[in-house]
């Protein structure tokens, strides 16, 4: 579980700002997004195998 802790003196903006970059860091967004729709095996495996092929 992420937390973040206001400062003393901090803005809320701040510190929502600070939350998002380590959530963002910590891929919780993504995997969230990718858990939005449900995605059969055979889909997950050709997108798996399309990324495969981009990368070096």
């Amino acid at each position: 579980m992420v937390e973040v802790k206001i400062r003393k003196g901090e803005s809320v903006e701040k510190a929502l700002r600070r939350l998002k970059k380590k959530l963002d860091k910590e891929g919780v967004m993504r995997e969230m997004r990718s858990h939005r729709h449900y995605e059969k095996p055979s889909e997950k495996k050709r997108r798996k195998q399309a990324r495969a092929r981009t990368r070096p």
